[in-house]
């Protein structure tokens, strides 16, 4: 599908099963990769795939953080100059703009100044949509930042000196925009691009001392960060994305990929007419037992468990379900547990708008891991699974040992745990099947730890890795603000 139509606000997640056709660079695997594409694949499984990152290792994943999403094209402000005879300013967000901000289409650009499709669709597309359209004022063309540092590290730099450039103004944006895009193989594969970022701002004419001033300050490194992660919560994952908004009733038309230029002549033609398409909604996919409501319900036989067998916390009638997938000896997964857990426990499991439910997912990488699962599981029995959960996380490096039994057996004990029911339990096998039970569940979908899944009136979304507490807000607020 390289287009949807619907009304602001946009959804801010996607159907787990939703298999994107994409000409872009992509943050996660897809399924197909275009042709040409460095992206690995990973087959769909059934009606539940995910995308995933590589197999067997925790992610590592230093992100954004997050904001809830503004609507996706912003009202340009007046103009506050010209750039290649065509007006240019900022939105009232402070997103540059070029061509009439009073024309009746705007074509939002989320793009990476590194992504070869991105600098494919700078070369060979934007020249042609840019005479037939902007020139004209029918399109008003707004840029926003969307680089995909998983795959190209240097590109967030210069996004954050782009947006240095344009403390001094659009048409000195516009210009730098346009030769970063245009000199992308010169410094793609420079490991420090500051001198070059810097020459750069020079040719263009900016003011360089000011430029350095704003680049040591370090300030708009978080603006790109927070741009990033409004991509993100507005569903994209792939490089370039394109909103095409009709800008008097506030319908979007989605292009994804650097696709041909009819393909954005026949959408903005559309747009221009208000004749949006009509698609049809892709029937949600099914999901598994324990992340459907049947599998989420409390088990009455077992306290604080679901009957998919799963340890859950907060209101079982929550609007919103998290479901973490979760290693106890990686380390990215403890970071989560005592860095951002507590921050989400208090403001949305502990008030009753989330039900945090717990999935162990054990990597052959950690050798312990299934052995700690088995103890959370066998202090559960004592109703004090997540007791265990904090501090097998705590204590990691106490039983990360071989074997783990007696480390594990002298954390029940302070718990205050049945020691003879814990070691029973411990010794059995009973433990481990249930743990099991969970690989069996997760293999075919995940492998990377931690893993969040979404779950929210029927739709379903991914958050990879340990990331900051920002990026859990931001797309809690925007599933819960509908």
């Amino acid at each position: 599908m390289l287009f949807r139509a619907h009304t602001r606000p946009t959804a801010t997640v996607i159907p787990l099963a939703l298999v994107l056709l994409l000409t872009a660079c992509s943050g996660s695997t897809v399924t197909p990769a275009p042709a040409g594409s460095d992206v690995p694949t990973i087959p769909s499984q059934g009606d539940f795939a995910l995308d995933c990152v590589a197999a067997g290792t925790c992610a590592d994943a230093e992100e954004e953080p997050a904001r809830t999403p503004e609507a996706a094209a912003p009202a340009p402000a007046e103009p506050s100059g010209t750039y290649d005879g065509m007006a240019v300013g900022f939105t009232d967000e402070g997103y540059p703009y070029l061509g009439d901000p009073a024309a009746p289409v705007s074509l939002v650009e989320f793009s990476d100044y590194l992504c070869p499709f991105c600098g494919r669709h700078f070369n060979q597309t934007t020249p042609l949509l840019v005479d037939q359209y902007v020139r004209s004022g029918q399109v008003n063309l707004v840029f926003r930042d969307f680089p995909l540092a998983e795959l190209h590290p240097t590109a967030p730099s210069g996004h954050a000196s782009a947006l240095c450039i344009a403390e001094q103004g659009a048409a000195l944006f516009w210009a730098y925009h346009d030769a970063l895009f245009a000199r992308q193989g010169e410094w793609s594969s420079m490991p420090d691009n500051s001198d070059f970022l810097a020459a750069v701002a020079s040719e263009v004419g900016a003011d360089v001392d000011a430029y350095q001033v704003c680049i040591d300050s370090g300030r708009t490194i978080p603006m790109v960060e927070q741009r990033v992660a409004q991509g993100r919560a507005l569903g994209f994952s792939g490089t370039p994305s394109f909103h095409i908004v009709n800008n008097s009733t506030d319908e979007i038309i989605e292009v994804v990929g650097a696709q041909p230029l009819e393909t954005f002549s026949s959408n903005l033609d559309a747009a221009i007419a208000g004749e949006m398409p009509v698609v049809e909604e892709e029937p949600a996919p099914d999901l598994p037992f324990w992340a459907n409501a049947d599998g989420l319900a409390p088990d009455p036989d077992r306290l604080g468990y679901n009957l998919a067998g799963d340890a859950y916390q907060g209101d079982p009638e929550a609007p919103l379900v998290v479901v973490e997938v979760s290693d106890f000896q990686c380390p990215f997964c403890a970071r989560h547990a005592i860095e951002t857990q507590p921050s989400l426990n208090a403001r949305y499991v502990d008030t009753g708008q989330v039900m945090w439910v717990f999935k162990n997912f054990p990597l052959a990488i950690h050798p312990q891991a299934p052995a700690a699962a088995a103890a959370a599981e066998c202090a559960g029995e004592q109703g004090e699974f997540w007791a265990m959960h904090d501090l097998l996380f705590e204590a990691v490096e106490e039983w990360s040992v071989d074997p783990p039994d007696a480390a594990l057996e002298s954390l029940a004990a302070e718990l205050g745990l049945d020691g003879a029911a814990f070691s029973s339990c411990l010794a059995s096998r009973a433990p481990l099947e249930r743990v099991l039970d969970d690989l069996y569940d997760l293999t075919t979908i995940f492998s990377t730890t931690p893993t969040f899944v979404v779950l929210f009136d029927g739709r379903a979304s991914v958050i990879e890795g340990a990331q900051p507490l920002e990026q859990f807000i931001a797309t809690f607020d925007g599933l819960l603000g509908e």
